[in-house]
């Protein structure tokens, strides 16, 4: 079976028994980076050997998986944080153990996309989420698409890339209302809150590091 355990985006008490259970259950715990899992594997003393598989993974390495699988191992697949196949690697495990018919069970837990959206103060009974922005090609036209959408919108960026998205955003949408989350569930988090032009003199006074989740709200609805 491949169990497919989310866990924490950052604070490590984010996590549920029955992941840590699974964690520990597991033949082997299947990780992106395996340096960085370990620390969360050695504070809930997870003895569960670690195999890789990440974004520049080779075929093989996907296809020795999968054979585990068929075996009858039981592989815990993490991301190196949050929940695995959203914008990650691990979707690629999921898509090929179904088409080899293995049992695939999903542990529910943490996620940038929701935390964000939630503590945002827009509204979330319907949301857009985009993944990472295109870096060149079709990025402007995904941007300038945005002014027809009816719902908020949440979506990753880089702190090396933050001002120019946001200039981009107020050059193609106008000001609108925004919510910039940094760091979420870090001791220095950070949820920012009003408009572009706002968040821009935000960020630009100072050097913003970490992870960026930004929720933008409905353009239609402005």
């Amino acid at each position: 079976m491949l169990s497919v355990v989310a866990t924490p985006i950052g604070n490590l008490e984010d996590i549920t028994l029955r992941a840590i259970r699974m964690l520990k259950e597991a033949d082997f715990v299947v990780a992106e980076d395996t340096r960085h899992s370990g620390i969360l594997l050695q504070k809930y003393e997870i003895k569960t050997p670690q195999l890789s598989f990440h974004s520049h993974s080779p075929e093989a390495q996907l296809q020795k998986l999968v054979q585990l699988l068929k075996e009858g191992k039981n592989l815990a697949l993490i991301s190196d944080a949050g929940t695995p196949g959203i914008s990650d690697p691990g979707y690629l495990l999921i898509k090929n153990a179904i088409e080899n018919n293995i049992l695939i069970t999903a542990i529910p837990g943490p996620s940038a996309v929701i935390t964000a959206v939630v503590a945002s103060g827009l509204p979330c009974h319907r949301f857009l989420y985009l993944g990472y922005l295109p870096l060149k090609k079709g990025r402007k036209k995904l941007i300038a698409s945005l002014k027809e959408n009816p719902y908020t919108v949440v979506f990753y960026e880089a702190p090396h890339r933050i001002i120019r998205t946001l200039e981009e955003i107020l050059a193609i949408l106008g000001d609108c209302e925004i919510a910039v989350c940094r760091e979420l569930t870090k001791i220095f988090e950070e949820i920012f809150r009003g408009r572009i032009t706002e968040a821009l003199a935000h960020f630009k006074s100072k050097k913003s590091r970490g992870e960026f989740t930004i929720v933008l709200g409905a353009i239609m609805n402005q």
